[in-house]
């Protein structure tokens, strides 16, 4: 019987992990300075400015993913994830310090860059790593620190924040601490840990699938011993072996298709896409409009979001419990119908002019089944199906569409809402998410307990 070094894998995992509380906490930031910013470039009257400022980052985010698998393929799994640590320090000091929107803009962007790279490396990172029998609960452990980055921002924008009076104007935002240096100070706090990353990185070791692949075995070997034993070693080893010399004619995601592979990459972009257009994201990027639609002021809404935060913070970690135990896909359908039915609900409490708690619950209850299931289950799907020959392009490829359908979200929830209201958003949200649990059903098999090369055989 293998026995696993977890305290090894566990300090490799948050190493890497901690991608993903930066990308959770750069994404989430804005939210909570959306009212203050907007006040300061004055475009609090635009909603096409509103959308560049807010979707900004997630531009940035299809570039950093169409870069990642060129990265990660060439230069190995580690200094990608190094690239993208300096350009979240580089962007929460600019950030900060932007006097035009354009320059607001353009370190959005830069950060969202670190975000695309992080966000599709970080967890073929780890699934390279982690054994097959608790892989699922690895992998989900960079959800976890998503999640921990979204629940810090949205505590950090709550302590920074100053107590705005129920129907304050504009005025009276911008000559406030708020307006003028609080929304400032939100973005430089992530400048702290993502020093942290870059100094932890140093200390990692590369994916021994990787070196593997680039002929470095004897440094594979030593990572492969560190987390399980010279047995484990040696048999993981010939079947990495084993699996990249029969796919040694795949070396592009053109021949995988040629080779009849296609479907895996529909598989993986739809996954990807249905995602982020399961719409939940708009819940933490737009909060104040959902939230003032219920009837809450800007200091309530802060509050709000951080009590959504910690309902998403406790429901992952169920997810992480439960992922290997349950399965990829049951989850994955469980939170598709589940979404389906609450949007209904909660684009008729909207409909209706419902206010305060009942729009409160629904939201959380949202919340709750996305972050147990969509949220987590996305990315270790995302991290098994593909073949080990060509696992970072295709990577790349799924979270160039997430991050580009997050974008278009992102971009359009705004002019949705003034187009069909907040009702009608949240009904063809719904909508998404009853197509979204059709194709699940229909097209994607269990990998729980599962190893990387077996679930290739069976795609």
């Amino acid at each position: 019987m293998k026995t696993f070094s977890k305290l090894y894998i566990y300090k490799i995992t948050i190493v890497s992990a901690m991608g993903g509380f930066l990308f959770g906490y750069d994404w989430v930031v804005i939210g909570g300075a959306k009212p203050f910013y907007e006040v300061f470039f004055q475009i609090s009257g635009s909603a096409q400015l509103q959308a560049w400022a807010m979707s900004s980052a997630i531009l940035g985010c299809v570039l950093g993913a169409v870069f990642s698998g060129f990265l990660s393929d060439n230069y190995g799994r580690r200094k990608p994830l190094l690239l993208s640590a300096a350009l979240f320090f580089i962007a929460s000091i600019g950030t900060g310090l932007a006097e035009t929107l354009w320059v607001f803009i353009g370190f959005r962007i830069l950060g969202g860059v670190g975000i695309g790279l992080a966000s599709a490396i970080s967890t073929v990172y780890i699934a390279e790593i982690a054994p097959a029998a608790f892989r699922g609960r690895f992998v989900a452990l960079n959800q976890l620190t998503i999640v921990i980055g979204i629940l810090s921002a949205q505590i950090v924008n709550y302590l920074i924040a100053e107590k705005v009076p129920l129907g304050a104007d504009e005025a009276f935002i911008l000559g406030s601490w708020n307006g003028q240096m609080g929304w400032r100070w939100m973005f430089f706090v992530c400048a702290f840990p993502s020093l942290v990353f870059l100094l932890m990185l140093m200390l990692m070791p590369e994916s021994p699938r990787w070196l593997l692949k680039a002929g470095k075995t004897e440094k594979a070997m030593r990572i492969l011993q560190r987390v399980g034993g010279s047995d484990y070693a040696n048999s993981e080893s010939a079947t990495i072996q084993n699996a990249l010399n029969q796919a040694s004619e795949i070396t592009s995601l053109r021949k995988l298709i040629a080779l009849g592979m296609g479907n895996v990459l529909v598989l993986g972009v739809v996954i990807a896409v249905f995602q982020q257009w399961s719409g939940i994201n708009t819940v933490f990027n737009y909060a104040q409009e959902v939230f003032a639609a219920a009837g809450y002021g800007i200091s309530d809404t802060l509050f709000n979001i951080v009590f959504t935060g910690s309902v998403n913070l406790v429901f992952t970690l169920i997810a992480m419990n439960k992922i290997d135990k349950w399965g990829r896909k049951s989850l994955m359908l469980a939170g598709a119908s589940g979404l389906a039915v609450i949007y209904l609900f909660l684009g008729g409490a909207f409909y209706f002019d419902l206010k305060g708690m009942v729009v409160l619950l629904l939201v959380v209850a949202a919340i709750a089944i996305y972050a147990m299931t969509l949220a987590p289950v996305t990315w270790v799907v995302l991290s098994e199906i593909f073949p080990t020959k060509v696992r970072g392009a295709a990577m790349a490829l799924s979270t160039f569409a997430l991050w580009t359908a997050c974008f278009i979200l992102t971009y359009t929830f705004p002019l949705m809402n003034e187009a069909l209201g907040t009702s009608g958003t949240f009904w063809v949200y719904g909508l998404i998410c009853a197509a979204g649990f059709w194709f699940i059903l229909k097209n994607l098999p269990e990998t729980k307990h599962k190893t990387l090369e077996e679930i290739e055989k069976l795609l």
